[in-house]
């Protein structure tokens, strides 16, 4: 069943509240009307995103404009913008580093899993277990090469970084990053995560 052929059970709900037989698939969540902005598909059902505090926005923001500057000419960053990874996964992650040949057009609203080298969550309190277990789960199935998880401690950022270990089809903690982040995968970067203070 489709997103179109679901009707609704009460006059006042719409249809997307009562979900079809087997759940959503990945391609519903761009027709289904007046779904809510950043909704999510996870195990088939609908995932909704509150509004995101402080600490989040700046924290997305400082790492947007980093991960640019660091990004070589094949790569492109995207935030917020979902990923397939199969019929009824379709997560959206903070951001995303993609490679430049997967975009094509500014219509786009999701990329495949195969394009994506490396998906971020930024945790919040009401995103804390599906950021730290299900969702890096979900992207190391899918064969994310890295996946970064940034927590608040003592407010100040904590990034968690892992690499997805061919032998076991799951992440590896490479390390844990406290005042700066300095890797060389998926290419060379230097974030001062104090910085943040500043913003």
């Amino acid at each position: 069943m489709t997103a179109e052929e679901m009707t609704p059970r009460h006059p006042s709900l719409p249809g997307w509240v009562f979900p079809p037989r087997g759940g959503f698939i990945a391609e519903d969540l761009d027709h289904i009307a007046d779904l809510p902005p950043h909704t999510q598909l996870i195990d088939g059902s609908l995932v909704f995103v509150r509004s995101q505090g402080s600490f989040h926005t700046l924290m997305v923001d400082l790492l947007v404009a980093a991960l640019r500057q660091a990004a070589p000419e094949d790569f492109r960053v995207r935030r917020e913008m979902s990923i397939i990874l199969g019929p009824s996964q379709r997560p959206e992650p903070d951001l995303i580093v993609v490679k430049a040949k997967a975009v094509r057009d500014d219509n786009e609203t999701f990329y495949q899993a195969q394009d994506v080298v490396l998906a971020v969550e930024v945790v919040t309190p009401a995103s804390k277990d599906r950021d730290r277990h299900r969702k890096p789960q979900l992207y190391a199935e899918a064969a994310i090469q890295h996946f970064w998880r940034i927590e608040k401690n003592a407010d100040k950022p904590v990034v968690y970084a892992y690499e997805l270990d061919p032998a076991t089809n799951s992440y590896a903690l490479t390390g844990i990053h406290h005042e700066s982040l300095k890797l060389s995968v998926p290419f060379d970067l230097a974030i001062d995560l104090t910085e943040i203070d500043r913003l």
